[in-house]
């Protein structure tokens, strides 16, 4: 069966009378080179254990049997299970989880289902869930790699080079813990519905430590993120209302790290963020 093929997605879902959901962001896979594509990057191999989140008919699903040892998807909509159940009963290495990736302990479920695998990440995320669950998959550890579909502006402000206007707070909290690579784009034309915008395929790999050192992870974090709290104004006045600290005892602290005073926390990196949040803890 050709789980991309239009004719065949339109009969299957109407045997089993499925409507797709705005809400759950669902939009399938209409081109065989995309999952095939997808399976690719994620460079899934006998030894890998594959969380997939969202599968919906399970085109990905499927490629992804075919590579790796053991593929786990976790599906929220009840209404796709039956359909799940027919498209993957050809794959004795795929198992459906019923449930909302949101609130489940993926660490415990990678435990439980992948003994002796390496697990990884590869899905076609909803657009709706695309940073808490990429922010969920990061801090959950035994995940080597992490390789998604999601939209494309999205996938370029995740990748984009430290320091520059299209980054933000959640890039770099992202390429702290793991390497970025922006891989291909996906046009809208490839999925049913159509959404409306053009996708990316994002793959993320653990670093072996975080990218700076640092003294108090919780500080620094807090730090970054308080540089964006206030985009358009300056790193010092944005900061100021983040820490409720003076704007001069701020702007002291951003010179002793040879900084501009009149910098913009997007022009800041993370080892710029590791000097300043030590600066400011002293």
């Amino acid at each position: 069966m050709n789980l991309c093929d239009y004719n065949f997605i339109r009969d299957l879902l109407g045997r089993h009378g499925f409507h797709f959901s705005k809400s759950m962001g669902q939009n399938f896979l209409i081109d065989p080179e995309v999952p095939y594509n997808i399976a690719a990057a994620s460079q899934a191999d006998k030894s890998c254990g594959v969380l997939e989140i969202g599968p919906g008919i399970g085109p990905l699903t499927a490629e992804l049997a075919q590579r790796a040892g053991k593929v786990v998807s976790v599906e929220l909509d009840k209404a796709l299970l039956p359909v799940l159940a027919e498209t993957m009963c050809g794959y004795d290495n795929v198992e459906i989880v019923p449930g909302d990736a949101m609130k489940l302990d993926l660490g415990a479920l990678a435990a439980e289902k992948f003994q002796g695998l390496t697990p990884i990440v590869c899905a076609n995320l909803p657009y709706n869930i695309t940073t808490p669950i990429l922010e969920k998959l990061i801090e959950t550890p035994c995940f080597e790699t992490i390789t998604v579909l999601i939209q494309k502006e999205v996938a370029q402000r995740l990748s984009a080079a430290q320091g520059s206007a299209d980054g933000g707070s959640f890039s770099l909290f992202l390429q702290y813990y793991m390497e970025t690579e922006y891989l291909f784009d996906v046009p809208r034309e490839k999925f049913l519905p159509a959404p409306k915008v053009t996708s990316a395929v994002l793959r993320c790999v653990r670093r072996p430590k975080p990218a700076v050192e640092v003294e108090d992870e919780a500080f620094f974090f807090k730090v970054m993120r308080g540089a964006f709290l206030l985009r358009r104004k300056t790193l010092a006045n944005s900061l100021s209302s983040a820490l409720g600290r003076s704007k001069e005892e701020i702007q002291d602290a951003i010179t002793v790290c040879g900084l501009r005073t009149d910098v913009r926390g997007e022009k800041l990196t993370l080892q710029d963020f590791a000097n300043l949040s030590k600066a400011l803890q002293r």
